[in-house]
């Protein structure tokens, strides 16, 4: 087991208290960082109940390194299934290249893991827990009121109630109200054209088929690329079940988020891809589709009072293309939390230098994260022709060259994107701010 960080404890004049809106997993991030670092937090969360949600989740070096850093290493074991390698095939099946986590996770030092999202989410609500925080549902913020005085904000919500705190965290998702109250405008999330389809199944019922069973026995993630549609599948919970996502054409109406989907238009749609895609496709017994929508750049995320900030989706949702959504959330959350763990006094000054490196540590790296996966929207989705055979002839080389389509070889995005250290982050950027 690596080393993780211990609890501190603080004066009481250092020790912030933080109302942190939104239970999702950049919140809960957040809320172990500053647990761990001394301060009071409560979490407000508006469903009335927090039940399993979600479906597969990816976690790279960097967002593992975060995990282990607060202390959930063997909480998150027994859910974990780490998977040997990557395989990039092309849409009717062939495999164009491929690329073994295990060397990579010894070469950033750190594992790569899959979960069921609800378990890692269980594991991270536990660890808040387990920490002294308080998390509380059916709790809808409405507004922030900023007090004159730089001293405390206070959330108002729903009904009337209103609560104050040193330091206000919106993590509210992509969907987020606070984005709006702090920019002062009501701007919805950006369509990117295209939507997912998930699907999650018991493998029991892959394990008849030749084909489909090699997928279940050696932990794997697969990527078919192919014209406007790309698919992604691997096994959670150690092989019981099995997570495919599949990303095509958006034909939601606006405003529509989320929607039944339908067998049927899935089979229409693949029906000339790979046929292992069919078979998987025809032994999901229920499923829903999701629009993808992604946040455009936000330059100021904090509020001049110093008491107010944001974090997570509600400042830089992604594409899921490079599997970083939920990293991103989580290492804003670690960064937060280290760059508060410096201040001295609960003096406006100090919150204000602490939330500038904040935000001077993460607005560059979630705006590259962003424009990089929406870049790979455009390259996993090439028609085939000239441009599409450039493609794949540049991520069959090896050494693999910069700008390459498979991002995580990238000799330049994989090593920034999977070697990120948040505490070092802080620390090259902590004496640049005033």
């Amino acid at each position: 087991m690596k080393s993780f960080q211990q609890k501190r404890t603080r004066s009481n004049s250092s020790q912030l208290e933080v109302i942190i809106v939104g239970a999702g997993l950049g919140g809960l991030g957040a809320a172990i960082a500053l647990l761990l670092t001394g301060h009071n937090v409560r979490v407000l969360e508006a469903a009335k109940e927090i039940g399993e949600v979600g479906a597969g989740i990816q976690v790279l070096p960097n967002c593992s390194r975060v995990l282990i850093h607060f202390g959930l290493e063997e909480a998150l074991k027994p859910y974990a299934t780490s998977p040997d390698m990557s395989y990039i095939n092309q849409w009717k099946g062939d495999v164009i290249t491929s690329w073994s986590y295990h060397a990579a996770a010894k070469t950033f030092g750190t594992p790569f893991w899959d979960f069921h999202r609800a378990d890692l989410h269980r594991v991270m609500m536990e660890r808040v827990s387990e920490l002294g925080g308080e998390i509380t549902c059916d709790r809808t913020v409405e507004d922030v009121q900023f007090a004159e005085t730089m001293e405390k904000s206070s959330v108002v919500l729903r009904g009337g109630a209103i609560y104050s705190a040193d330091l206000i965290v919106g993590a509210d998702g992509i969907n987020s109200r606070l984005r709006g109250v702090l920019t002062g405008k009501d701007e919805p999330p950006t369509p990117t054209g295209d939507l997912a389809y998930r699907l999650l199944f018991d493998t029991k019922r892959m394990m008849d088929d030749p084909e489909l069973r090699k997928l279940v026995e050696t932990p794997q993630v697969n990527c078919w690329i192919g014209p406007n549609a790309h698919v992604v599948n691997y096994v959670l919970k150690g092989g019981d079940l099995f997570n495919m996502v599949l990303l095509m054409p958006d034909d939601m109406p606006p405003g529509v988020r989320i929607a039944h989907g339908k067998t049927e238009e899935l089979l229409a749609f693949f029906k000339d891809w790979d046929p292992r895609i069919i078979k998987l496709i025809k032994l999901a017994a229920s499923l829903d589709k999701w629009k993808l929508c992604i946040r455009d750049r936000l330059d100021n995320w904090s509020h001049p009072s110093g008491t107010f900030t944001l974090l997570g989706d509600a400042v830089h949702a992604t594409l899921p293309y490079l599997a970083s959504g939920a990293a991103m959330s989580i290492e804003d959350g670690a960064v937060l939390g280290e760059c508060l763990s410096r201040i001295q006094s609960k003096s406006p000054s100090e919150i204000k230098r602490a939330l500038a490196v904040y935000e001077k540590c993460r607005v560059g790296r979630t705006d590259k994260i962003v424009k990089r996966s929406s870049w790979q929207q455009y390259q996993q989705h090439l028609a085939d022709g000239e441009e599409q055979q450039e493609r794949d002839r540049r991520m069959r080389m090896i050494p693999p060259p910069q700008g390459e389509c498979f991002a995580f070889r990238d000799p330049e995005i994989g090593p920034w994107l999977m070697g990120y250290d948040h505490v070092r982050d802080v620390d090259l950027h902590w004496d640049s701010v005033g």
